[in-house]
């Protein structure tokens, strides 16, 4: 097959139109959006503060959160059960006051990590999916506050 006289004369002038346009379509594919919908499903945290999240054994032990399609977000902190509102707009995400149970926890860490998801969820300003399944949570600095997964 013949090149075209295009390439022929301007073989980089070619590639800089081309470039551009393989890039677009390779981030058409990954599937993931900016604004893609974080309500709905339940999401597990599985790493606090930069340090990975070990439940163990124990299902109940693993601090959760959902997003609803009203505006309300409830969950679970590994020892109680919360709720409150939040806002989405974009990447921009704020979570309002949240309200919890008042459930003793028998271990201390479990109740130290409880306390430092509730502060995480408070302080996040943004989110960004890294995957379909995995939500960033980024407080106003852009510093990943916590890591949870579908």
């Amino acid at each position: 097959m013949p090149m075209p006289a295009l390439a022929r004369r301007h073989p980089l002038r070619l590639l800089a139109l081309a470039l551009p346009a393989a890039l677009a379509l390779s981030a058409c594919g990954s599937g993931i959006s900016l604004d893609e919908p974080i309500e709905g499903p339940q999401w597990r945290l599985v790493q606090l503060q930069g340090a990975p999240v070990d439940t163990g054994a124990d299902p109940q032990a693993a601090p959760v959160v959902q997003f609803g399609g009203d505006g309300r977000v409830m969950g679970n902190g590994g020892c109680n059960r919360f709720s409150g509102s939040f806002t989405r707009a974009a990447s921009q995400l704020r979570i309002g006051q949240l309200a919890a149970t008042r459930m003793a926890c028998a271990e201390p860490e479990r109740g130290q990590r409880e306390t430092q998801f509730f502060q995480a969820l408070q302080t996040t300003a943004s989110y960004r999916l890294q995957a379909p399944a995995r939500l960033v949570l980024l407080d106003g600095g852009g510093r990943t506050v916590a890591v949870l997964d579908r």
